[in-house]
């Protein structure tokens, strides 16, 4: 994992990259991604496991993280396969920081829905899906966690969309989207990114809290209290980024 002098936020954009392509890494790194996650596993075909294992050592061994850079993960393979306790000992050698319990929930929509047989779009981004997304974000809330990660979608080239759907996933209580290609992490950051009206409507909030010296007020015609000044706060946090 990448480290700064001071804590950063919880990445929006967490962009995967096939360990045995290690011409991609740095490219990843440049992508404006708030996280790359090196892939050792669905990515990576068996007859290459090795292979993308050693060329992700040598690259972490030889990287020198900055403040700008972002956090670094690496995916290893499930615990019944052959490769995964040499994936966990390149972890272990690599530095990575051990964590006392899961920080946080990634959603496998597309995964999710070939277990359950579930009949949905390749995104899964209908109401088929919403009550297990509302129950991951819920579960997260009560655990204490990092508001959970959405999956991936298959939709390369249709920014528009995709921003569409990470304001879908940040209105549902996700804080971040999984990336397959680095043309999908702009959008993602700008749908996790409080539009302009938005901003403004928090700062107005803000100021007549302040004015009020915390006593019940209206704005825009609808009464602010605690609650609601809470939100306006974290609205103004997410656009300062």
């Amino acid at each position: 994992m990448s480290s700064a002098s001071t804590p950063r936020p919880p990445a929006r954009s967490l962009l995967f990259v096939p360990g045995h392509q290690p011409a991609r890494f740095d490219k990843a790194c440049a992508s404006g991604a708030d996280a790359v996650v090196l892939d050792l596993e669905d990515a990576v075909p068996p007859d290459r496991k090795d292979e993308a294992r050693a060329q992700v050592g040598e690259w972490l061994a030889a990287r020198r993280d900055g403040a700008a850079a972002p956090v670094i993960g690496v995916r290893i393979n499930a615990a019944d396969t052959p490769w995964h306790a040499a994936d966990v000992d390149l972890c272990a050698r690599a530095g990575s920081a051990a964590a006392m319990h899961v920080q946080r929930l990634v959603f496998g929509s597309i995964d999710f829905q070939a277990d359950l047989d579930i009949e949905a779009d390749d995104e899964g981004d209908g109401d088929e899906l919403l009550f297990y997304r509302s129950q991951i974000v819920l579960a997260s809330r009560l655990a204490g966690l990092q508001a959970p990660v959405d999956g991936v979608s298959t939709a390369i080239d249709q920014g528009s969309r995709l921003e569409a759907e990470a304001r879908r996933a940040r209105a549902l209580g996700f804080g971040a989207k999984l990336c397959i290609h680095p043309k999908q992490v702009a959008a993602v950051n700008q749908g996790f990114s409080p539009v302009a009206e938005r901003v403004a409507w928090a700062k107005r909030v803000l100021a007549a809290d302040a004015a009020s010296g915390g006593a019940p007020v209206a704005v825009d015609g609808k009464m602010v209290d605690r609650p609601v000044v809470l939100k306006a706060q974290a609205v103004l946090r997410a656009a300062s980024r």
